[in-house]
């Protein structure tokens, strides 16, 4: 089946992960809170975090998070699927996301993706 966007995802290799880059996308209190979901709720539909982030404003998210490396998308039919890419953090720098993970389920979030109906 053809993807739904009209150019392909593109995902950087372990060797390309900046950490500032990864850190500046972790900033941000959405996306960390859309970080921490997909750590308790692998393989997470956009649609699942529908109607705490916008369609617009979490598809830009979701891009800032899949071009620094935090997450990996992939189409199934009309569904993006979003994952955490922990092992890949992991191997490049070791118990970053544990913590990272750790303090932000501590944090006081504008937004509790975690606790949308159906997600």
């Amino acid at each position: 089946m053809a993807s739904r966007t009209s150019s392909p995802l593109t995902h950087p290799d372990l060797e390309e992960f900046d950490l500032f880059k990864i850190m500046s996308a972790l900033a941000d209190p959405t996306r960390l809170a859309i970080v921490v979901t997909l750590a308790s709720k692998p393989g997470l539909a956009c649609k699942g975090f529908y109607p705490a982030v916008g369609k617009s404003a979490l598809t830009r998210h979701l891009r800032i998070l899949r071009e620094a490396g935090l997450i990996k998308q992939h189409d199934v039919g009309t569904i993006r699927v979003n994952a955490l890419r922990k092992d890949d953090l992991d191997q490049r720098f070791p118990h970053l996301m544990d913590l990272v993970i750790d303090e932000g389920a501590d944090a006081d979030h504008p937004i509790l993706v975690a606790d949308i109906e159906g997600a």
